[in-house]
C-alpha cells in the first residue's frame, strides 16, 4: 500500500531520504564554494588571455575530458553496484576498477601524446599543450575514487576535490602562469589542478578501504569488468557529449572566438548543473539496494523528490545568473557579451535536464540498454538541431555569434526531448508515476523575474552585487513558503532520524 504524501515513512526509505538529503546538502555547500572559485577563473582567462585563447583550449578539453569519461568505464555509476554485490573485501573491488581505469587511460592518453590532431583542429598549439592527454588518468582515479567514497556516503571528499582544489588550483595557476608562459598557462594550469584534485581524492580512499591484501589483477576479472561496463561507459560518454557536441561543431563551423565566447557561457550555465551531480554519488548506492530488494515505490519517490530539489534550485540559479546574463557575461570581458543569448539557453537547458538525469540514476540499474539507445537518439537529435539552427543562422545572414545561441537551443530542446522519454520510461517500468514538476516553481519564478528587471536598470555592477542576491532571495523566500513542504525540507534539516519526526516540520 502506498504511502501518502507527508505521513511518517518507514525507517529505510527515512534513513534513503535523510542519506539523500546530507550529501545534497554537503555538495550544495561545494556547489557555493564552486561558484566562487569559478568567476576568478572567468575573469582572469577572459581579460588575459582573450577569447581566441579560450577557443583552443575548450576544443582541446573536449577530447581530453572525452578520454577521461571512457577511461572511467562507467565505473563512477557501476562501482556502487559492483561493491553492493561482491563478496570479496571491497578494497579488492575498488583495486579492480582503479586498475581497469589505468589501463585504458593510459592507452588513449599515448594515442593523444602520438595524434594530437584532434585536440587542436586550428592547428595553433605548443609543445606544452601536446601535453593536455597527461590530465587523463588522474581524471579518470579521481572518479573511481569519488565514486567508491560515496558508496560508503562520504561526499564531503568530494566537495574537497572538486569544488575546492579543482577549481582554486585552476584560478590560482591560471593568474600566476600567464606572467610566466603566456602562450601555455592555461593547459599547464590545467594539468595543475586536476593532478591535485586526484591526491585530495586517492588519500581518503586509501584510508577508508584500505590497501587491498591478498589482490592480484586477473585478465578474466578485468575483462569480465569490462565488457559489463561498455554500457554505462557508453551511457556516460553520450550523456557527456550532449554537453560538449556544441562546442565541437562550432569548432568546425564558427571561429575561435565564438567558440571562446560560448565556452565561457557554458561554464557559467555549469554552474547550476553541478547542482545535479551533487546528489549522484548518494542516490546511485541508494537505489542500488532498492533495485536489490525490488522496492520500486521506493525508487519512484526518491526520483521524484531527489528531481524537485534539482529543479526548484537549478531554476533558482538559473534565474539569478540569467536575467543579469549581459553583466556576467560582461565580467569576463566586453567581447563576451555576445554570448548573453547562448547562456539564457544553456541555462534553461539545465533546469530541463534534471528530469532526464535522476530518471537515468535509475534506469542504468533497470533498463540499462535501452537507456543508452534514448541517449544515442538524444545526441543525435541534438546534432542534426544545431547543425540546422547554424545553417538558418547563415541563411538568415545573421553575426557569428548567434550560432552559438542556435547551438545551445538545440541542446536545451534535445535534453527536453530526454527528460519526457526516460521519465516516462522509468514510470513504466515501476509502475508508478514520475513528475519533478510542481506549479509552485512557476509561483516563485514570476515574482523573482519582476526583481530582475528591476534590478536590469541599474548599472551593470549593481546588477550584479544587489540583482542577483535579490533575485534569489525572492525566489527562495517563495519556493520556501508556498513549494516545500515538510517532506521536503528535511534537505534543510541535519538532524533527520534522530531529531524531528518524519512529516514534522523543522
Amino acid at each position: 500500500m502506498k504511502e501518502p504524501s507527508g505521513t511518517a515513512a518507514t525507517p529505510p526509505a527515512q534513513d534513503d531520504i535523510a542519506a539523500l538529503a546530507k550529501g545534497g546538502r554537503t555538495n550544495f555547500i561545494g556547489f557555493l564554494l564552486r561558484l566562487a572559485a569559478r568567476f576568478p577563473f572567468f575573469f582572469i582567462a577572459g581579460r588575459l588571455y582573450g577569447a581566441d585563447a579560450l577557443g583552443r583550449f575548450a576544443s582541446a578539453l573536449i577530447i581530453i575530458e572525452l578520454a577521461g569519461q571512457f577511461a572511467s568505464l562507467g565505473q563512477k555509476r557501476g562501482l556502487a553496484q559492483r561493491l553492493a554485490e561482491e563478496t570479496r573485501h571491497p578494497a579488492c573491488v575498488v583495486a579492480d576498477a582503479m586498475l581497469l581505469s589505468l589501463l585504458v587511460g593510459l592507452v588513449l592518453m599515448l594515442v593523444l601524446l602520438a595524434f594530437p590532431a584532434p585536440m587542436f583542429p586550428s592547428g595553433q598549439y605548443t609543445s606544452i599543450d601536446r601535453l593536455l592527454p597527461l590530465a587523463i588518468i588522474p581524471t579518470a582515479l579521481t572518479d573511481i575514487a569519488l565514486a567508491a567514497l560515496a558508496f560508503r556516503y562520504d561526499v564531503a571528499t568530494s566537495v574537497r576535490s572538486r569544488s575546492v582544489v579543482e577549481p582554486w588550483a585552476l584560478s590560482i595557476a591560471v593568474g600566476v602562469l600567464y606572467f610566466v608562459v603566456p602562450e601555455s598557462g592555461l593547459s599547464i594550469a590545467y594539468l595543475l589542478s586536476m593532478s591535485a584534485s586526484a591526491v585530495v581524492a586517492l588519500i581518503p580512499l586509501a584510508r577508508n578501504y584500505g590497501i587491498p591484501r591478498a589482490w592480484t589483477p586477473q585478465t578474466r576479472v578485468l575483462g569480465n569488468l569490462a565488457a559489463a561496463s561498455l554500457p554505462l561507459a557508453a551511457a556516460d560518454a553520450v550523456e557527456w557529449g550532449t554537453r560538449k557536441l556544441d562546442i565541437a561543431v562550432l569548432g568546425i563551423f564558427a571561429s575561435p572566438t565564438a567558440v571562446g565566447v560560448y565556452y565561457i557561457a557554458q561554464q557559467v550555465a555549469s554552474l547550476p548543473q553541478k547542482l545535479k551531480t551533487s546528489f549522484e554519488p548518494i542516490l546511485g548506492p541508494v537505489i542500488t539496494r532498492n533495485v536489490k530488494e525490488k522496492n520500486y515505490h521506493a525508487i519512484a519517490q526518491q526520483v521524484c523528490q531527489v528531481g524537485f530539489w534539482i529543479i526548484a534550485a537549478q531554476a533558482g540559479v538559473a534565474l539569478a545568473l540569467g536575467i543579469p546574463g549581459h553583466a556576467v557575461m560582461g565580467l569576463v570581458g566586453p567581447n563576451f557579451t555576445g554570448g548573453t543569448g547562448a547562456l539564457a539557453f544553456l541555462l534553461a537547458a539545465e533546469v530541463v535536464a534534471a528530469t532526464a538525469v535522476v530518471s537515468e540514476a535509475a534506469l542504468i540499474y533497470l533498463a540499462r540498454i535501452r537507456n543508452l539507445y534514448v541517449s544515442l537518439v538524444t545526441i543525435a537529435v541534438q546534432a542534426v538541431l544545431t547543425v540546422g539552427g547554424i545553417e538558418l543562422v547563415d541563411h538568415l545572414g545573421l553575426p557569428q555569434l548567434y550560432r552559438a545561441a542556435a547551438a545551445a537551443g538545440a541542446l536545451m530542446l534535445a535534453l527536453g526531448f530526454a527528460s519526457i522519454v526516460k521519465s516516462r520510461m522509468l514510470a513504466a517500468i515501476l509502475g508508478e508515476r514520475i513528475n519533478n514538476w510542481r506549479w509552485p516553481l512557476a509561483w516563485a519564478a514570476g515574482p523573482a523575474i519582476m526583481v530582475g528587471a528591476a534590478a536590469k536598470l541599474l548599472p551593470e555592477w549593481l546588477e550584479l552585487i544587489v540583482g542577483i542576491p535579490a533575485i534569489l532571495g525572492t525566489y527562495g523566500f517563495i519556493i520556501w513558503h508556498r513549494g516545500f513542504g515538510p517532506e521536503d525540507r528535511v534537505l534543510f534539516r541535519k538532524n533527520v532520524a534522530g531529531g524531528a519526526a518524519a512529516g514534522e516540520p523543522a
